[in-house]
Parts: structure tokens; sequence; C-alpha cells
């Protein structure tokens, strides 16, 4: 099925249950067992089902099938949020004593969770370009454990050289790890392209109206066989000794998100909500139309800001004048480049004036609300960055970031034109 099919009907079976056909929302705690027997063979895996919501719930089941289809995935877990799906991904990966290589151009809390919370446990973040790659394959040793980086970065609007990333990563047999969130799997389907490990802040365009937090972890086909034959990754191979030792590539069941579960998910308990869950899922059933429009409006408005004598550059990928525009072209569905944009003026002053005289858009540090939001990077979602790091990185205090939603792109050109006034 096309994707759009699969957004309506993946992972459901209407037919089951009362037939309803809006996947219930199972809101519970626990689950009752037929009988002790039945309990422990659920805990030991020889019969699959619902545990504990921590764990498994079947409205989160349904967002987790439906999602990993749409991305083209084998398998896929959803949790709290779109940094808990980060950790997730990374933890599994990694311990301390490793290292990950990170892209330059991330989103603020990325950066902050894999320079320097990661730290902590032990596990030291390096940098690479993720436009320009020559510096990515000189960094990797034999305790890299993933390659981390953004399809389509925030706030930067950079698109990553995916082939490139990819290729050094076989090379060395290291996984790699791409965050979605703003290309969305309506645009892009990273797996497609070789990566491993995607993730996705469905609390983005996923969600489409900022109501629900939500993240999604989506492994590819094939990493059981790679992970069994692999020295980097041992702890998928190997006896776990706090599961009355498992051996994960052993199971017929895809690995990485099974180890997530039942390891980390169990432990650190950062689990979605099936409410939040339920969102996700009616939100997802519209997100490529969602999106085409998104990335509608986001061209149109670039193309203003582009011809506006106040602004000093503009970052969207999909203008033909965009230095970006040929990877768009290479990767992106119609070489449409999602409603995220940025802009600069002359000065910080200009910035905030602008911020503070819009009356359409919302101040708001969120992205992919059917509304459209401006925000200033360098004093919200990347203030924790040292100035020097943000220069570097392509954010200066004269940036600003719009999320183009879904109104008319005519009442956003008014509403930015006396802004600027």
């Amino acid at each position: 099925m096309e994707k759009e099919t699969i957004a309506l009907h993946g992972g459901y079976d209407k037919k089951s249950g009362f037939g309803s056909m809006s996947v219930p929302i199972e809101q519970t705690t626990a689950y009752a067992f037929r009988d002790a027997e039945h309990a422990a063979n659920l805990f030991s895996l020889k019969e699959l089902g619902p545990i504990y919501t921590r764990l498994t719930n079947p409205t989160t089941d349904v967002l987790e099938k439906r999602f990993a289809e749409i991305e083209g995935g084998a398998s896929a877990i959803a949790v709290a949020s779109g940094q808990s799906a980060i950790f997730y991904a990374i933890a599994n990966l990694a311990e301390a004593g490793d290292n990950i290589i990170i892209s330059n151009k991330l989103y603020g809390g990325a950066v902050t969770l894999l320079a320097h919370t990661i730290k902590r446990f032990g596990i030291k973040a390096k940098i690479f370009d993720c436009e320009n790659v020559d510096n990515l394959e000189s960094q990797i040793d034999d305790k890299t454990k993933a390659i981390f980086f953004e399809s389509l970065s925030n706030p930067q609007i950079v698109v990553s050289d995916v082939d490139k990333i990819v290729s050094i990563a076989k090379k060395h047999g290291v996984v790699t790890v791409c965050d979605n969130t703003v290309a969305t799997a309506a645009l892009f389907n990273p797996i497609s392209w070789g990566v491993d490990i995607v993730v996705h802040s469905l609390s983005k365009y996923t969600d489409g109206q900022g109501r629900a937090i939500g993240g999604i972890v989506v492994e590819r086909d094939g990493l059981n066989e790679f992970f069994s034959s692999s020295p980097r990754y041992t702890h998928f191979s190997m006896p776990d000794e706090s599961y009355h030792g498992l051996v994960y590539t052993s199971l017929p069941l895809p690995c990485f998100c099974l180890r997530i579960r039942l390891a980390l998910l169990r432990d650190i308990g950062a689990c979605i909500s099936p409410f939040n869950a339920w969102l996700l899922i009616n939100g997802l059933e519209t997100l490529d139309l969602r999106v085409e429009k998104h990335s509608q409006n986001a061209l149109e408005v670039a193309k203003f800001l582009e011809a506006h004598p106040k602004v000093k550059s503009v970052n969207y990928p999909a203008l033909k004048s965009s230095s970006q525009n040929n990877r768009v072209e290479k990767y992106f569905k119609n070489g449409s480049a999602s409603g995220l944009l940025s802009f600069d003026v002359g000065t910080y002053e200009e910035a905030k004036h602008i911020i503070d005289s819009v009356k359409l858009f919302s101040v708001v540090v969120n992205i992919g609300d059917s509304k459209s939001l401006i925000t200033h990077p360098a004093s919200t979602t990347h203030s924790q960055i040292p100035s020097d790091e943000l220069v570097k990185s392509g954010i200066n205090p004269a940036t600003i970031r719009l999320s183009i939603g879904l109104e008319n792109p005519k009442d956003l050109i008014a509403d930015l034109t006396q802004a600027f006034n």
C-alpha cells in the first residue's frame, strides 16, 4: 500500500473488538492475565501481548505498526517525547567509554543531550559537518557506536549529505541514526537510503496541532543479522543478565526496538500515554495532506522574504536559489521541504522588533503546528549553546525561525509585511 493508505489503515483490524472505525483508546495501566501461566508466558516472551502500559499498550501498538510501515522499517517503539526517542536510540548502542559522532547542525535540545548530558554517562560526542562530510571518516574509531544527524536540520534548514554519511558508516560498520522530524515520513524515508535507525518527535508534524508530546524510534530490516556478526555491538548477541540471559538477536523479532522495550523502557520508563498515542494516530491520518500544504505555503513565504530588502538571507532549500536545492530534489518527495524556514535580518534588535510586531504568527518554540509560529532560536531553543558555537552552526542573533502553518499564505505575507515596518 502507498503511504497515504497506510496512514489510515495500517496496524489496525477494524473487524476486531466492537468494529470501531476510530482506533480505540486503551486507557489502562495494567492488564488482567488469564492465569498465572499466561502471566509467566508473557514475561518470558513465550507469548506476546500487553503486560503493563509502560512496556506495551494496544493503542500504542497501532501507532508503532503504522509508523514503522510508513517509514519503511521493520519495527518501531513509541516513547514519551522526541528527546526520549533520541536518548533511547543512543543508549541502546553506546555505553561508558564509547563515543558518538553528531552533526554540527542539530536542534538545540539534541545538542545539549548528546554533547553534554550523555557525557555524564561516559559517552563522548564528536562533531562532523553534515553538509561536507570530509571530516567524518577520520573521527571513527573502534569505540564509535553511532553517527547521528538530522535529515533536514532545525533551524538552519540544511539537508544532510545522506548518501555519503551512510556510505562511510557502512564501510566501518557503524550504525546511523537519523532524526527525520522536520522532513517527516511524508517527504523522506531515510531507511530507503540505507539509514539504520530513524527517530522522530511526534509532537511536531505527526500531531500537527500542538496537542500531544511523543516520540518514536524505527529500525530497518536486517539489524538482527548485522548485530549478530558485529564486534561493535556485542550486547545484542550476548546474554542479557537483566532478562534471564535473553539473547536479542536470537529471537524472530526485530532486536533494536525490542531491546529498548525490554531493557531501557522497562528501567527508565519514559513511555507514551495511550491517549497521546491515540491523538498521534489521528494526526498521522492527514500527515501527507498537511505536509504538502505546509510546504507550498512555506515556499510562498520564502520567496517573499528572499525579495524583501530588509532580509539578508533566507534558509529554505526548496528555493531554486538555495545551495541545498539539488539535495531537496534528490531526496525529498516532489522537491518539497516541509514548513520550517529561517531568515536573517541585520541585528538582534531588528529580529526582536519583527517577532514582537507580528499579529497572526504566534511566538512559540514548537514546530509543525497547523498555526504559523515564530521564534528567535539564539535566545530560546538554542540559548544553552555558546555564542561562538551557535555562529559556527549557522545561527546568529539576527536569525528568525518560522514554522509555516496552514493559513492562506497571503495572510502570512501580509502579517510579515506589517511587522517589518
